[in-house]
């Protein structure tokens, strides 16, 4: 009679089973099919996200001009026709607000000043500070006649026992301060612009007090950068 009555409810469990087993694969599948969408509607955002930014640097004159707002004042540079790729990458992502918010990680008094990791954001993340960026490289771009002269912006990167070939960084750069301490760096870092206006403001950042680190104690904080307009 018990081995009935077990097969009986073997019987009935069975389908049971089958109903669950069968709702878990139609909310899989829901899911996927949603997830599928999702995906679907975001590449197509991307899509057109990047032919918007494609327009807006064909409307860039060849040496576009930008304003570096930051808390202690604006620094005014342009970008150079002959670095093209440093240029372009350097206008898509001020247009995207990728500096908004971003600090001057590292000053040194006397040398420069450098900015544009997105780390900097994020204070929990200090010790890593200097190490961030977007996903890709940038390749040199040098041109003889762009040195490190006053005002200079040029591309950070790593050394080069990791980075041979002189690769930039793919959003770091720096502002001269020192022309004198930063001819060394001539041919060795890609100079694709330069300070029309804000020499002082470069100066003043670079005798801010920092810490061991070269950070600056009290915040100096990129608000945005801008196309430069006349008034």
């Amino acid at each position: 009679m018990k081995k009935y009555l077990i097969i009986a409810l073997s019987c009935v469990a069975l389908p049971l089973i089958a109903v669950s087993c069968g709702n878990k694969a139609k909310k899989a599948a829901a899911e996927a099919a949603a997830k599928a969408q999702e995906d679907s509607i975001a590449a197509v955002k991307a899509k057109e996200d990047s032919i918007k930014m494609e327009n807006k640097l064909a409307e860039l004159p060849v040496e576009p001009v930008f304003d570096i707002i930051t808390n202690m004042g604006t620094i005014t540079v342009k970008l150079y026709s002959k670095t093209p790729k440093h240029r372009d990458n350097f206008a898509k992502l001020a247009l995207s607000g990728y500096y908004n918010g971003i600090l001057f990680h590292r000053v040194i008094d006397g040398f420069m000043i450098q900015a544009g990791d997105p780390l900097t954001k994020t204070d929990s993340l200090k010790a890593k500070w200097g190490t961030g960026g977007p996903d890709y490289t940038i390749p040199a771009e040098f041109v003889p006649e762009y040195k490190h002269k006053k005002g200079a912006l040029a591309a950070a990167r790593r050394g080069d026992a990791a980075n041979p070939y002189k690769e930039s960084s793919g959003s770091q750069f720096y502002l001269v301060q020192s022309p004198e301490a930063c001819a060394q760096l001539d041919g060795e870092y890609t100079v694709y612009g330069e300070t029309l206006t804000g020499l002082e403001l470069i100066d003043k950042i670079a005798g801010v007090e920092t810490d061991a680190r070269a950070c600056p104690l009290s915040p100096v904080k990129i608000i945005t950068v801008k196309i430069h307009e006349e008034k």
